[in-house]
């Protein structure tokens, strides 16, 4: 943790919304006029796009049939760690970016399925901003977590996750639901080993539940909307959450228990915006200080 760079890390599977938790940070950021250098996880993977296919082989044809994007073997993070660590420091560091896709192609100037190159971050940032699979990450050989000021998960049911991955995956990338199926099945080991385990990390979490039936989920022909689901909001501490004012400002919510607030899906923006605002204020007035 740093006084002077703070580091906000969003954690979630793929699938799980945690880029759309990003847009939130995007406009909470624009409107305090606060400049954030910027992670995407898929940054930090080991391999491109051709490299991951031929590992996957590779370590298939010793019989592990699980080396996901989930795993460590299949990411840089040890050099995640001393990212975090440089700019907790210093507020300096670098990163890359993954290109997914052909109009990413044509943005960055690179094929879908390659990184571009390593850059420094621009100079003059206020804190540090990681969206991916493992901003809360702890292992034997390393500890994200301890560097994160404000960690936050991102993790629906699991039924939920797999219905929003398996539409991604289809309707962006082309796949087809059999083979998004067998990725999840392949992941499973390592989403129990080193997803899951982050959720204890993070300072709040936001999982959202259907209220309609997904118990198939790789039938399912749509995403439930907002208004089909609710938003289980946990905090690891509510020491200083003002609960009462969530309650009275988010019609419809309630307390499930000490650290938690459930609320209706579509009131899941206006939340963050209330409880995350204070929060990332909190860290920037502390960084100032300290300067």
């Amino acid at each position: 943790m740093s006084v002077k760079h703070p580091i906000i890390s969003v954690t979630g599977s793929s699938g799980a919304g945690t880029t759309t938790v990003k847009s939130t940070f995007e406009r909470i950021f624009a409107r305090e006029k606060i400049q954030a250098a910027w992670i995407e996880g898929d940054a930090f993977h080991r391999y491109d796009r051709i490299d991951m296919r031929n590992a996957m082989a590779e370590a298939a044809a010793t019989g592990n049939n699980h080396f996901s994007h989930f795993g460590p073997a299949a990411n840089l993070l040890t050099d995640l760690e001393k990212v975090f660590a440089e700019y907790g420091r210093n507020g300096t560091g670098q990163t890359r970016h993954y290109v997914h896709d052909d109009a990413e192609a044509l943005r960055y100037s690179a094929p879908p399925g390659t990184f571009t190159d390593w850059k420094p971050f621009a100079s003059g940032s206020n804190l540090l901003f990681y969206e991916g699979l493992h901003g809360a990450v702890v292992t034997e050989q390393v500890n994200v977590a301890r560097y994160a000021d404000l960690k936050i998960g991102v993790v629906p049911v699991i039924n939920l996750e797999w219905i929003q991955k398996i539409n991604r995956d289809k309707a962006t990338r082309g796949y087809s639901t059999e083979a998004v199926t067998d990725t999840i099945l392949r992941r499973m080991p390592d989403y129990i080993q080193y997803i899951c385990p982050q959720f204890t990390e993070t300072d709040v979490n936001f999982q959202r539940v259907p209220t309609v039936d997904t118990s198939n989920p790789f039938i399912a022909r749509w995403i439930p909307t907002a208004d089909e689901s609710l938003v289980v909001i946990r905090f690891r501490s509510p020491r200083g959450i003002d609960f009462a004012y969530l309650v009275s400002m988010l019609q419809g919510s309630f307390m499930s228990r000490a650290n938690s607030i459930v609320i209706p899906g579509g009131k899941l923006d206006l939340a963050m915006q209330l409880i995350l605002t204070p929060m990332i204020l909190q860290l920037i007035e502390r960084a100032r200080r300290a300067s």
